[in-house]
């Protein structure tokens, strides 16, 4: 019969996350994939929590789910496997949307003495791999956040017009702001203050439709050039962008530091232009 080993070199082996817990939700097991998808090593896991500021996993209205019944939790209660899609908590700070599926440990005597829970990124990360990459060759990248600078939105602004008026395809602007991000940088320094800037840039690039683009428009201000949309769904991937940064942080010794974000949205009307 294969040992332990061989067992941890096959899960080791796998594209997915997958964690061990016991009954008290403490993790004993940690896979590559899961310290590749969250940023955490395992020897910074093992021993604790799972929602002791390692993945809090939340849903798509920014609910704490660690803090009521997650998947993991009910799963342990009572007993029957469940499957989700819910943003987990990464090292950096930010949002990753995830596809979870949970199952119990049943030990001797049927007993349910944990749980296993396997994860898969969902985000759109080849997709914005490439357009790095290319914004880089054109000198349209913001190099603190990776995202497209003021010169690439404005550009793409111009393009979408263009795309409404000879096809009449719509689309609509997120206008996003960090709230009293000054206070960010004069209580924890301009580092951290740089640090949440690409946490949240990277709430966008993880949660972010493959055809949709996002922007640092300048300081603390962001805009999503968000395509093929109509006003009422412009409203709930503005609510959901708005869910998540207020629902991810960044740990700072012993402190979280977490910021919250305005957000305007319009759909383009016949009448506006890029300026207006």
């Amino acid at each position: 019969m294969p040992g332990k080993k061989f067992f941890a070199a096959i899960l080791d082996n796998l594209y997915e996350g997958v964690y061990f817990v016991d009954r008290e939700r403490i993790i004993t097991y940690w896979n590559k994939a899961a310290e590749k998808i969250t940023g955490y090593a395992a020897e910074e896991v093992l021993g604790k929590s799972c929602a002791d500021n390692i993945l809090t996993h939340v849903d798509t209205e920014g609910n704490n789910l660690c803090q009521g019944m997650c998947p993991l939790a009910a799963t342990i209660a009572d007993r029957k496997p469940r499957q989700a899609e819910l943003f987990l908590h990464h090292k950096d700070g930010h949002r990753v949307p995830v596809s979870v599926r949970a199952t119990p440990l049943i030990g001797a005597g049927g007993k349910v003495i944990g749980a296993i829970e396997l994860f898969s990124d969902i985000s759109n990360q080849a997709v914005n791999w490439m357009r790095i990459r290319e914004l880089e060759k054109l000198a349209l990248l913001d190099d603190l956040t990776r995202l497209g600078n003021r010169k690439f939105i404005a550009r793409e602004i111009h393009n979408r017009f263009e795309e409404k008026r000879r096809y009449d395809i719509p689309f609509g602007i997120l206008f996003m702001d960090i709230d009293h991000f000054k206070s960010v940088n004069d209580n924890y320094g301009h580092q951290a203050g740089d640090q949440v800037l690409r946490y949240v840039a990277n709430t966008f690039l993880a949660n972010s439709r493959p055809f949709d683009l996002y922007g640092r428009w300048g300081g603390e201000e962001f805009v999503g050039v968000i395509n093929n949309v109509h006003k009422r769904e412009l409203g709930r991937i503005g609510d959901r962008m708005r869910a998540l940064v207020d629902q991810a942080y960044l740990v700072n010794g012993s402190e979280q530091v977490r910021v919250t974000l305005s957000v305007g949205a319009t759909p383009a009307r016949d009448h506006d232009t890029p300026e207006s």
